[in-house]
C-alpha cells in the first residue's frame, strides 16, 4: 500500500492528486522550482522539496533530482502528473530501480508509445486503423499534410501544410518546437483531413487483465492544435461508433500490455471513418469530464491500481449526463493568441460546487493552479485553471458553463473567457456540428463579450464614479459632500483611461442633490494627453440617458435606459476592473501631466511579450522583404514569430539567440526601402 506520494510535477495537477491522496489517507510530497515556493500546491502538500536549478522549466525535468526528493521525504511512490517527465520512459525506469512505485504503465510501455512512430507501426499490426504516414517529408505527393512531433503531445511541433513550397520551413520549425519541448526534433507527417473532429477514449487497465473503456471525449474545439474545449459524450458519436471506437481502444491497450490510465486518440473522419492518432500514457488534462459522467475518481483508480489491485467494475464505465470543459488561459485570442503574464489579481467564478474532485449532484467544479496573487510568466503552459459543467444535457451543461464563465471575475491578466463563453453560445456549437478547424471558419468569437458602445461608455463611466467614491470615502473633512461639490454650479470632473480602443475621456457633472446631471466618453488624441485644454461637452444623441443610483468605490449602480444596472469595480494600483452582465472591461487611468518617455528609432521592431530570442535569422545589412521571417521568440513552451511589418534593409540588431526580452524591447530596426 502507498503510504507517501510524490508528485513530479506542478500547478493544477498536482492539486488535484494530492486532493485524492487527502481522501483516502496518502501523504503527500510536493516539489518546486525558484519561482514555485509560493505556489499554492507546495503549501496544501504535507512536506515539499526545492528543486535547485536556474532554469524554472529544466528543473521539473531533472528525474535525478526528483527521484532524490522522493528518497530524501520517505515517499515510497511517484506520481508523474501530466506533461513534463509524465511520459518519460527513462525516468519511469528511475523510479522503479530506486524501488519506488510508479504510478503509470510499465517503462517499457512509455517507451513503444512515447514514439508516435513506433507506435502507429505496431498498432497498425494490430488490426488499428492509421493514416497515410510519411517519415520523409520528401515522399510526400498529396496534400494537405500535418506535421507531428514524434515524442510529446500538447499540440506542440504540429504545422499543416498545404503546399510543396510550405513543406521545408514547416518541418524545420516544428523540429525545433520538438526540440525544445521534448528534447527530441523527430516529426512525422501524415494526411491531414479537413473538417475532421478529434475524438479519444479514456481506458484503464490493471494487471489482473482487466482493460475497461470510460467512454469517449470529443476535444475538436482546438487553438494551434491545442485543446480549449472538450466535452463526453460526443454529440457525433452514436452507441454503435461507440462500441467501435472502445473496442479499437482496448485492443490498442492489450497490444502493449498497458497498466494503469491511458488515452487513445482517435480522428474522426466526415464520413464516419476514425483513424489511430497516438496513445497518451498518462492521465489527460480533461479527465475531470469523464469524472463527472461516470462518478469514478481516475487517480485514485490510478493508485489503486499502482497498489496492484483490480479495477473495481466489470464492464464499461456508465455515461450519466453531459459534461463539458473549459481550458481558461493567459493569452489573447485576438492577437494571435499573445501570451498575457502579470500578476493574477483575482480568480472568482461564482458557486463552484466542487474543486479536484468528482461531482455528487450535477453543477460546476474548478481546477485551478493558481490564486489571487499569483504570478503568471512566461515558463510554463497558459492554462490559469479548468471550469467543468455537469448535467442532464449537452444544452444544460453548455448554458450553465457560458453564465458562470461571464459572471467570473478575472483580474490582473488577459484570458481567453470571452472567446470561450462566445463558443460555447455559437449556435454551431450548440447544434454539435464542429470540427477541428471550427476557430478558423468562426471569426465572429473572437469579439470580446463587452463589444457594444454604450456598454463600453457605462462601464467606463462607473469606473470614474467608483473611484470618486473611493475618494470622498478616504476624505479626512466633509466627506458626505459629493466630489467636486461648490457653493456654485459644479464644476465637470475629468479622468482619462486607456481602454479596449485607446484612450478615453470620462467627464461627468452632479448636480447640488448628487445627481448626475452631465456625462460623456470620447476618444482622445493619443499625443495630446493634457486635460488643461479639455472643453465638457454636453450630453449628445449619441449617449444614452443615465441616472445615477448608488455610487461605491467597489460597486456603481446605474438607471440606463430605464433599466438598473449594477456594475462591480475592482481596483488595483492605477487600473479599474469592471464587470458586468455583458462582460469585463480594464481601464488604465493615465496620468493627467505624463512623464516624457524615450522616443523609439523609426522602424523599430519591439518585443510583443516577454520571452527568449530562439532563432534570429538576419544580419545588419540585409534586405528583406514584407512578410519575410526575421527571428523567433519563444515564451510559454511555444514559438512566436517575428515578421518584417514591410520591406527595407535591416539597420540594426540589438538581440541576439538565448537573449531574454522583456515586452517593448528593441528586437530589431528596419530601414524602409
Amino acid at each position: 500500500m502507498i503510504r507517501r506520494l510524490l508528485v513530479a510535477n506542478r500547478g493544477e495537477i498536482a492539486r488535484r492528486v494530492f486532493a485524492t491522496c487527502r481522501l483516502i489517507g496518502i501523504e503527500t510530497v510536493a516539489v518546486y522550482s525558484d519561482g514555485d515556493a509560493d505556489s499554492p500546491h507546495v503549501a496544501e502538500a504535507d512536506y515539499a522539496v526545492h528543486l535547485p536549478g536556474n532554469a524554472p522549466t529544466a528543473t521539473y525535468l531533472r528525474g535525478d533530482l526528483l527521484v532524490a526528493a522522493a528518497r530524501k521525504t520517505g515517499a515510497d511512490a511517484v506520481h508523474p502528473g501530466y506533461g513534463f517527465l509524465a511520459e518519460n520512459a527513462d525516468f519511469a525506469a528511475a523510479v522503479a530501480d530506486a524501488g519506488l512505485t510508479w504510478v503509470g504503465p510499465p517503462a517499457k510501455v512509455v517507451k513503444m508509445m512515447g514514439s508516435k512512430i513506433e507506435a502507429k507501426t505496431l498498432l497498425a499490426d494490430a488490426g488499428v486503423p492509421m493514416l497515410p504516414t510519411y517519415l520523409d517529408p520528401d515522399e510526400v505527393t498529396e496534400f494537405p499534410v500535418l506535421v507531428k512531433a514524434s515524442a510529446g503531445g500538447g499540440g506542440r511541433g504540429m504545422r499543416i501544410v498545404r503546399d510543396a513550397e510550405s513543406l521545408s520551413e514547416a518541418v524545420a520549425s516544428a523540429r525545433r518546437e520538438a526540440a525544445s519541448a521534448f528534447g527530441d526534433g523527430t516529426v512525422f507527417l501524415e494526411r491531414y483531413v479537413d473538417r475532421s473532429r478529434h475524438v479519444e477514449v479514456q481506458i484503464f487497465a490493471d494487471s489482473h487483465g482487466n482493460v475497461i473503456p470510460f467512454g469517449e471525449r470529443e476535444c475538436s474545439i482546438q487553438r494551434r492544435h491545442q485543446k480549449i474545449i472538450e466535452e463526453t459524450p460526443s454529440p457525433a458519436v452514436t452507441p454503435a461508433m461507440r462500441e467501435e471506437l472502445c473496442a479499437a481502444a482496448v485492443s490498442a491497450a492489450r497490444a502493449v500490455g498497458y497498466v494503469g490510465a491511458g488515452t487513445v486518440e482517435f480522428l474522426l473522419a466526415p464520413s464516419g471513418e476514425f483513424y489511430f492518432l497516438e496513445m497518451n500514457t498518462r492521465l489527460q488534462v480533461e479527465h475531470a469530464i469523464t469524472e463527472c459522467v461516470s462518478g469514478f475518481d481516475l487517480v485514485q483508480l490510478q493508485l489503486l491500481v499502482a497498489e496492484g489491485l483490480p479495477l473495481p467494475m466489470a464492464g464499461a464505465a456508465p455515461i450519466r449526463g453531459h459534461a463539458i470543459e473549459v481550458r481558461l488561459c493567459a493569452e489573447d485570442p485576438a492577437y494571435a493568441w499573445l501570451p498575457s503574464t502579470g500578476t493574477l489579481h483575482r480568480l472568482r467564478v461564482p458557486e463552484v460546487a466542487a474543486e479536484f474532485r468528482p461531482l455528487i449532484q450535477p453543477g460546476l467544479r474548478l481546477d485551478s493552479g493558481v490564486r489571487d496573487g499569483s504570478v503568471v510568466g512566461v515558463h510554463y503552459d497558459s492554462m490559469l485553471a479548468k471550469l467543468i459543467a455537469w448535467a442532464p444535457t449537452r444544452h444544460e451543461a453548455a448554458r450553465l458553463l457560458a453564465s458562470a464563465l461571464t459572471r467570473s471575475r478575472i483580474h490582473g491578466v488577459v484570458t481567453n473567457r470571452d472567446l470561450l463563453v462566445r463558443v460555447l453560445r455559437h449556435p454551431t456549437f450548440q447544434s454539435g456540428d464542429i470540427d477541428t478547424g471550427f476557430l478558423d471558419r468562426h471569426q465572429e468569437v473572437f469579439a470580446p463579450l463587452l463589444s457594444s458602445v454604450d456598454a463600453v461608455r457605462v462601464s467606463c463611466l462607473a469606473a470614474a464614479l467608483a473611484e470618486s467614491a473611493a475618494r470622498r470615502e478616504s476624505a479626512a473633512v466633509l466627506r458626505s459632500l459629493p466630489s467636486g461639490w461648490r457653493n456654485v454650479p459644479s464644476g465637470s470632473q475629468t479622468t482619462v483611461y486607456d481602454g479596449p480602443a485607446g484612450p478615453v475621456e470620462v467627464g461627468y457633472r452632479l448636480d447640488r442633490a448628487g445627481e448626475l446631471a452631465n456625462w460623456w466618453v470620447r476618444a482622445v488624441d493619443p499625443e495630446d494627453l493634457d486635460l488643461a485644454g479639455l472643453g465638457h461637452p454636453p450630453v449628445t444623441d449619441d449617449h444614452p440617458p443615465v441616472a445615477l443610483v448608488s455610487a461605491a468605490p467597489d460597486r456603481v449602480i446605474l438607471d440606463v435606459n430605464g433599466i438598473r444596472l449594477a456594475l462591480d469595480v475592482d481596483r488595483v494600483g492605477n487600473v479599474s476592473y469592471v464587470d458586468g452582465p455583458e462582460g469585463s472591461v480594464a481601464l488604465t487611468e493615465l496620468p493627467r501631466f505624463p512623464q516624457p518617455e524615450p522616443e523609439l528609432i523609426e522602424g523599430s521592431l519591439v518585443a510583443p511579450l516577454p520571452g527568449a530570442v530562439s532563432r534570429v535569422l538576419v544580419t545588419p545589412g540585409q534586405r528583406v522583404g514584407a512578410g519575410e521571417l526575421l527571428m523567433t521568440l519563444e515564451a510559454m513552451k511555444l514559438e512566436h514569430p517575428v515578421h518584417a511589418p514591410a520591406a527595407g534593409v535591416v539597420a540594426s540588431l540589438p538581440v541576439a539567440a538565448g537573449a531574454q526580452v522583456d515586452t517593448g524591447a528593441v528586437l530589431a530596426v528596419l530601414t524602409p526601402e
